[in-house]
């Protein structure tokens, strides 16, 4: 069995903001979207992870973090509701 080292997430404010990241503690990383330490999640505030996907190794990661951050990416979750 092989051990989950990444994750891609999407976060959504109370604002109406989303934000699409990856890393490898997504409760460290929520704190620190939420306390004002991220430069482009300062601007809204009570994020809380609407998505998450589990990968390996960080190229699979990435490569799906620049997947949801372009227009298919987009559109692939607002499908579900998760923009």
């Amino acid at each position: 069995m092989q051990k989950v080292q990444w994750l891609v997430y999407v976060i959504h404010s109370i604002e109406g903001l989303n934000y699409v990241g990856m890393t490898r503690n997504i409760e460290r990383r929520l704190i620190q979207h939420n306390s004002g330490l991220s430069k482009w999640t300062r601007r809204g505030s009570n994020w809380k992870v609407n998505y998450h996907e589990s990968f390996t190794s960080s190229d699979e990661a990435r490569a799906r973090e620049k997947y949801f951050k372009n227009t298919a990416g987009r559109e692939w979750l607002q499908r579900p509701g998760l923009l």
